[in-house]
């Protein structure tokens, strides 16, 4: 099914997106579900508006968080987006902290991955001869740029760098694997961006993320173990509060960058991720041949 929208910028909401839809701080026309080879993807929003326009997913469900990041249809929901005439990704996730020198709720735009997932479905391409995309930069510096600026106008702190490790989950990281890590050089640790920003360039889409620390990993600080809370005690009062400040920035942030992306022409590496399959011959103009048959 082909479908009349055509918009070049899209937001995944990562944890509390549901929230801020629940509370009306994110409001556009809902689209829904849209059908692609790999399943249904998350319903998504057309947000529309003189100044900038924007489609929202949000990634754990609409109105809870109703789906685990080992169980999330990756494939369906960047297909969709792309579907959907979008170009650009900004995505946001809540992970954990391993470097100490980051605040609960600051915010991060990290610019490298560890994969430690398994068993997700990770490629457009299964059983073909094509799909090895060169990893660097890992995340569209044009992309990272733009939400730098962004948050540089709101006067908002962040760090401009580090390393996420995505995780399988659903279950919390062990305080030895933690250890294993913090020797890998990562400083955060999470479970949703893996395999979506690899999906997104097998698509020649730019995908950026913003991160926002929810929590510091199993081990780097003495937390004692709470029944009944988040994280059941990894996060407290103080912690919980940091986190809803800055999931509630994120409406001014992702209007901010829909704004700036408007009045940018973005040219980049990206958008030629499969340009030597191409020249080969292997696969046409039209992406959606390049996942026929697969």
């Amino acid at each position: 099914m082909r479908y009349n929208v055509n918009v070049p910028f899209a937001v995944i909401g990562g944890s509390q997106a549901y929230t801020l839809l629940q509370k009306g701080y994110i409001q556009g026309k809902r689209i829904g579900e849209i059908q692609t080879p790999f399943g249904d993807s998350q319903p998504i929003y057309h947000i529309s508006n003189p100044q900038y326009e924007m489609l929202f997913l949000s990634r754990h469900g609409e109105k809870g968080y109703s789906l685990t990041a080992p169980f999330i249809n990756y494939r369906a929901n960047i297909y969709a987006l792309k579907e959907l005439g979008v170009k650009h990704i900004v995505s946001w996730s809540g992970p954990g902290a391993i470097n100490k020198a980051y605040k609960i709720g600051e915010f991060v735009i990290i610019d490298d991955v560890v994969d430690e997932t398994h068993s997700r479905e990770f490629t457009f391409y299964k059983n073909r001869g094509i799909g090895f995309t060169r990893q660097f930069p890992v995340f569209c510096p044009i992309l990272r740029k733009c939400i730098v600026e962004s948050l540089n106008i709101l006067h908002i702190n962040f760090s401009g760098r580090g390393t996420y490790v995505c995780t399988q989950g659903p279950r919390l990281e062990t305080p030895a694997e933690i250890r294993k890590y913090k020797s890998f050089g990562c400083d955060l640790v999470g479970m949703t961006l893996v395999p979506e920003v690899f999906l997104a360039k097998e698509l020649e889409l730019c995908y950026a993320s913003i991160c926002y620390v929810t929590n510091y990993a199993e081990g780097v600080v003495d937390k004692p173990f709470k029944a009944g809370e988040l994280f059941e005690g990894l996060s407290d009062d103080a912690d919980r509060k940091a986190v809803e400040d800055a999931v509630t920035q994120f409406p001014s942030i992702i209007i901010n960058i829909a704004k700036y992306l408007k009045r940018q022409r973005i040219i980049c590496q990206c958008q030629s991720s499969m340009e030597r399959y191409k020249k080969r011959g292997d696969i046409e103009d039209d992406w959606h041949d390049w996942i026929k048959n697969t």
